[in-house]
């Protein structure tokens, strides 16, 4: 499998557009190989050996998409169109790459990242209520 340049994680906007880039970019390279698009295949372009079947269950099990967690052989939908499962799957790489908890992850610059990664398409949370 060919390996995707990686970049370093860390919680901040900057990062974040480059995942969500290397997500769509990824897609593309497992379809030219007849790959399945899935958490399994994209965590072992991205990161080699390092991901090992523990560090994929824990990504995994930390993607929480509708109170289920994701499975690493499950085809991902195209992130562009379908944001939700790669939202939790990116919030879960960098909680896991960067020792912080889950809910430290910042969402707010992780949904403006996908709006800048793909501006075409209708941004993450436009029909969730504002706090007043």
């Amino acid at each position: 499998m060919v390996k995707v340049k990686m970049v370093k994680i860390e919680n901040n906007q900057e990062c974040f557009v480059q995942l969500w880039r290397m997500l769509e970019r990824t897609r593309r390279l497992l379809g030219g190989q007849y790959k399945r698009y899935c958490i399994r295949n994209v965590l072992k372009s991205w990161f080699g050996g390092e991901a090992s079947d523990d560090f994929i269950w824990e990504v995994c099990h930390s993607a929480v998409v509708d109170d289920e967690p994701q499975e690493g052989w499950n085809e991902l939908p195209l992130p562009s169109l379908y944001p939700r499962k790669h939202r939790e799957f990116l919030r879960a790489i960098v909680a896991v790459k960067t020792g912080i908890s889950f809910y430290r992850v910042d969402l707010k610059a992780l949904d403006a990242a996908y709006s800048i990664a793909f501006p075409k398409s209708t941004p993450i949370n436009v029909n969730k209520k504002k706090r007043t």
